[in-house]
């Protein structure tokens, strides 16, 4: 089983990074289509999604978002941190087969509310930058060493 460690606020510098990668997959698709009801064909239909300026079907923006979330819940501050808000800018496109790393910078710590401001910055395999903006999240006060929870295996047809 994979171990989350976190960083509470005592623990936390401005300047402080960390990244968490994953590669988009059809079954990506599927599934965030499925569970958010966003349903436009430019993710879903080949063929339609063949005829727009993308020439094939495309992630969900929130997709990329939802890596956001994902690196602030496991890498910083990690478990216990409480998502408060997001802003996000998205620049281009995800493709089925790239590997989006979202780059996560601590820029302001209110230590004594706990609120942690991070820079968010995702690029693709290339260095492409794909999307990015800023999150507000209120820091765990207590330091954690936990087992991170398993996602069951989910088959699609």
């Amino acid at each position: 089983m994979n171990l989350l460690e976190n960083y509470p606020i005592n623990e936390l510098v401005v300047g402080q990074r960390a990244n968490y990668s994953k590669t988009l997959t059809e079954q990506d698709i599927i599934l965030f289509a499925a569970c958010s009801g966003d349903v436009n064909p430019v993710h879903l239909d080949k063929e339609y999604a063949a005829a727009t300026p993308f020439g094939e079907p495309i992630g969900h923006g929130m997709w990329t978002g939802a890596l956001v979330s994902a690196a602030i819940a496991t890498r910083l501050p990690g478990p216990g941190s409480v998502y408060r808000s997001q802003s996000i800018s998205f620049k281009h496109p995800v493709k089925i087969g790239d590997t989006i790393t979202v780059t996560l910078t601590v820029s302001e710590i209110k230590e004594r509310i706990k609120l942690v401001t991070l820079e968010c910055e995702a690029h693709n395999q290339d260095g492409k930058l794909i999307a990015k903006g800023i999150a507000e999240v209120i820091a765990p006060a207590e330091k954690l060493k936990i087992n991170a929870g398993e996602v069951p295996h989910i088959s699609i047809g």
